[in-house]
């Protein structure tokens, strides 16, 4: 079992990267066109992010494989080429990857609704998940990382199926907005109760990513530290995405004011930190220069 990202999280802060989607456009990728189909038109691109995040002091990067279920990939005609591009992401990422980081696989949503909400059941999801997982787990990512997950019920499968193919550990966030009641998904999972879930269900780690900024974020680290003994992830938005005038998507939290939470996310129990839309290496940056400082 690859355990030894969670074993450096257990001495210390353990540093991830930022947004992939939000530098593979900055870079030129067209709206509408799979991020997965980069892996192997644009590898270029892609191992550029990967070794941009870990010059700025990444301990670990995230494949470029969130929307890589056959699922997902099914709306753009790549349903069959899933196995395909989820070995190119892991490929990829392990490719640049200096000795002793670390190299998480990406699993993002399938995007529909299981039943009876939608049309998926969860025997196809299972099985969606597990063919990225196999490709992935093939590529050499050293855990898989199911994240912004909206539904427990969708998490819970996802990490079934990654535990399914390969003895590697297996990191679960959900998406979580901030209501009067605390932190709940758009399915209603409170973070207290979706965290003790995953962990009976086997997660190595689990946590929140996206939607909230770093200062909701650190309360709701706060919220999840007392119902799990597990390590817990936190990869918080740079705020909301505005649309410029010219149609152009900017993140309404500058990067002070993001970084400026980090150590509360941090003192709230969060062990592994990283960004998520809207953040790019130099957030990346910068939080390793306050992680160092916490530490010392």
């Amino acid at each position: 079992m690859s355990a030894a990202l969670l074993d450096l999280a257990r001495a210390r802060t353990v540093l991830l990267d930022g947004a992939m989607g939000t530098e593979l456009m900055a870079r030129g990728l067209p709206r509408g066109l799979a991020p997965e189909l980069w892996n192997v038109e644009r590898p270029d691109v892609v191992a550029e992010i990967h070794a941009a995040y870990f010059a700025a002091g990444a301990d670990a990067v995230s494949t470029n494989s969130f929307g890589g279920t056959p699922v997902r990939l099914a709306a753009h005609g790549l349903e069959a080429r899933a196995y395909e591009l989820n070995l190119a992401a892991a490929r990829l990422a392990r490719s640049v990857a200096p000795p002793g980081r670390f190299v998480a696989g990406s699993m993002g949503p399938a995007g529909k609704f299981l039943k009876p909400q939608g049309p998926l059941t969860e025997e196809a999801l299972a099985a969606a998940y597990a063919e990225q997982a196999r490709g992935l787990a093939d590529g050499g990512v050293d855990v898989f990382l199911v994240e912004t997950q909206y539904d427990l019920r969708e998490a819970l499968i996802a990490l079934r199926a990654a535990k399914g193919v390969a003895p590697l550990p297996v990191l679960v966030t959900l998406t979580f907005g901030v209501f009067p009641r605390g932190y709940f998904t758009v399915m209603g999972d409170g973070a207290a109760k979706a965290a003790a879930a995953l962990e009976r269900a086997g997660a190595d780690a689990v946590g929140a990513n996206c939607t909230l900024t770093s200062a909701e974020m650190a309360a709701c680290v706060a919220a999840l530290r007392p119902a799990t003994a597990l390590p817990l992830v936190a990869q918080a938005n740079a705020g909301q995405p505005v649309v410029r005038d010219d149609g152009s998507v900017v993140h309404a939290q500058p990067l002070e004011d993001y970084v400026r939470h980090i150590p509360g996310v941090v003192r709230a129990g969060a062990a592994l930190v990283g960004g998520c839309c809207g953040t790019n290496p130099d957030f990346i940056r910068a939080m390793a220069r306050v992680i160092q400082e916490e530490r010392t």
